[in-house]
């Protein structure tokens, strides 16, 4: 045999394959661990700066946020109409481009009922960002709120978490973590194992990043249509950031751990008891529609879960393109500036106007004064219209429960405004500009069902620390 037969005789050898296929393994492996441990880090460490918690991503959003405050009101204000401009337009001429384009068709090709909500926000922005008209619109107490305040800081979020998400959604990490916890989350909270990962965002860094995390896993085919309803209106929870916010406002810092520990208990029974009600329990476990795939979280009996769950990972981080995470991370910001910004917009400014100008919510909040009275809560009638007035905006109870003299009264006020967690001037909003399978009537009958289930446990709580 010549020197050249043998060399290519040991090139193909098996143990240079079996070293390749090694080194092939070992790189799957690093692809499905640095993004996802990058995006643990971004998503879910919590960092101490100046006093605050918060979460790099947040940071990222907040940097934005103020570096760029004078041009934000004027680019939301052109993202907004040129949303209406093109949705309008859609419907009215159908043009190719748009309807042979998947993406751009579900964006601008959508329902009446949305076709008005994006031209309501379009007449409401530019109400609010020139001051003119009814000052009910404009105003800093309804439309002036979302726009100066709310929807900036909705921009930078989703402009980060848009782009960043494919670290914790498209190598593995969910793959793993659905092995190891469905043995959890599914006799418990009727859930995937993968869903831990959108509570942890949520409570980490916000409630808007849980759902942006939800809704792409529901059009992936990973949740059903039950479960992802159960996952945007019981895990997106209010972060640690807004729960200090809301206890700043009733003047009870001192009382932070047990503040969130009433939150915790209260919103795990909430946690327990909606999903297994109406109308949760009545949605369908039938996927996304146009969903690639339809993800199946069962393990083999034999093999361990955390081999499954390492086996998944590698595998789904091993056929992850990057551009394609690129592309879908462009799209994702882009349906969420312009399929969602609007909406919270538009609904946000009527519930804030119906709050503001309009006795609504002391009518619906009166039958909770003799519940207030029999649970003994000081200043019944004062705290009353705070138990429902938190589906327009989560702040409004801490608002309106900031005058009342009992600190017991402005305890109950203030955790159960977080633990409804349904507020229409943002989740709400987002939840019904997001592909997830729930309704207007859904998310108030959800609003009421968690005031009901958490008002006794938090006025129990209150008691004994008070």
């Amino acid at each position: 045999m010549n020197d050249s037969a043998q060399r290519k005789e040991q090139y193909y050898s098996p143990s240079h394959e079996t070293k390749a296929l090694e080194q092939s393994n070992t790189l799957n492996v690093l692809k499905f661990m640095i993004p996802s441990l990058i995006g643990i880090l971004l998503f879910m460490v919590p960092l101490r700066i100046q006093g605050e918690i918060t979460i790099p991503v947040a940071l990222l959003a907040n940097w934005v946020q103020s570096t760029f405050a004078g041009v934000l009101p004027g680019f939301i204000t052109v993202i907004i109409m040129l949303t209406a401009g093109l949705t309008v337009f859609t419907k009215a001429y159908k043009p190719a481009w748009i309807l042979n384009s998947p993406f751009l068709r579900g964006l601008f090709d959508i329902s009446r009922v949305w076709v008005w909500a994006r031209i309501a926000a379009a007449v409401f922005v530019v109400i609010t960002f020139y001051e003119v008209g009814p000052e009910s619109i404009w105003s800093d107490a309804t439309g002036g709120l979302l726009f100066n305040d709310l929807i900036p800081a909705l921009f930078a979020v989703f402009l980060f978490a848009g782009i960043l998400l494919p670290l914790l959604l498209d190598f593995g990490l969910l793959e793993l973590c659905g092995a190891l916890l469905t043995k959890i989350m599914k006799p418990i909270f009727t859930l995937p194992g993968r869903s831990s990962i959108d509570c942890l965002a949520s409570w980490l860094g916000d409630g808007t990043i849980g759902i942006l995390l939800t809704n792409k896993q529901y059009e992936g085919g990973f949740y059903s249509k039950r479960e992802a309803a159960v996952i945007g209106t019981t895990f997106s929870v209010v972060s640690i950031t807004f729960t200090i916010v809301v206890l700043t406002l009733v003047e009870l810092q001192h009382m932070f751990f047990q503040y969130y520990l009433t939150i915790i208990v209260a919103g795990l029974a909430a946690a327990l008891i909606c999903p297994r009600i109406p109308p949760l329990s009545k949605k369908e476990n039938q996927y996304y529609e146009q969903a690639d795939n339809q993800y199946d979280e069962n393990i083999p009996d034999d093999i361990s879960s955390f081999k499954w769950g390492i086996n998944q990972a590698v595998g789904k981080a091993k056929h992850t393109r990057w551009a394609n995470v690129v592309k879908g991370g462009m799209q994702n910001v882009l349906d969420m500036w312009m399929g969602v910004i609007p909406i919270v917009m538009a609904i946000g400014t009527l519930a804030l106007i119906v709050a503001e100008y309009t006795p609504l919510f002391e009518w619906i909040g009166a039958p909770f004064i003799p519940l207030l009275q029999l649970m003994q809560v000081p200043e019944a009638a004062a705290a009353a219209p705070s138990m429902v007035v938190g589906f327009a905006d989560m702040f409004l109870p801490a608002v309106l429960g900031s005058g009342i003299e009992s600190p017991l009264t402005r305890f109950v006020i203030a955790c159960v405004s977080v633990t409804q967690l349904i507020y229409m001037s943002e989740v709400g909003g987002l939840l019904l500009g997001s592909k997830l399978p729930v309704t207007f009537m859904d998310l108030v009958i959800i609003f009421l069902e968690r005031t009901l289930i958490t008002l006794p446990i938090v006025v129990l709580m209150a008691h004994l620390f008070f």
